[in-house]
């Protein structure tokens, strides 16, 4: 009964490791965080509206804790970047995509580049994204982001 139980288990890791490192969606849920970072640095609130789901739990990088409305509401006070405004450019590095079903993890760098009157200041974020296949199309239900400390200038 001892192997059998352990047999058991250890075929289970091995079905839970191979569902977990694939991620047949990969290229659309690539796609998706893609578009969205292209429109957030917009402040585009179509993008915005298509990546939340109505159910989002986001916790941001400074500790504030919000729901989609809370964003779209953000997002509108704020209205598109107007000539002259600083620009912002979002890119995603190191994403690495991990699904299960209609359930996926998506991890990544976030490179948030800000460019205002030719100076240019970079910040870099760790994301994870929970995203829920429903009718058909992912959505985010929760998020998680967490700012990296801009690494020291060795001294001379």
């Amino acid at each position: 009964m001892k192997h059998l139980t352990s047999s058991v288990l250890i075929l289970l890791t091995l079905v839970c490791g191979v569902l977990a490192q694939s991620a047949p969606d990969a290229p659309e849920l690539t796609k998706l965080l893609q578009d969205f970072l292209a429109g957030a640095g917009r402040n585009d609130v179509a993008v915005h509206e298509r990546f939340w789901a109505d159910d989002l739990i986001y916790t941001s990088s400074t500790g504030r804790r919000m729901g989609k409305a809370d964003i779209l509401s953000d997002v509108r006070k704020e209205g598109p970047p107007k000539p002259g405004d600083e620009t912002v450019t979002y890119t995603a590095e190191d994403i690495r995509i991990q699904q299960y079903g209609d359930t996926a993890i998506v991890a990544f760098r976030l490179v948030g580049t800000t460019e205002k009157k030719g100076i240019k200041a970079v910040a870099n974020y760790l994301n994870t994204g929970t995203f829920l296949k429903r009718d058909d199309k992912w959505q985010v239900v929760a998020w998680q982001a967490t700012v990296m400390p801009k690494k020291e200038n060795p001294k001379s």
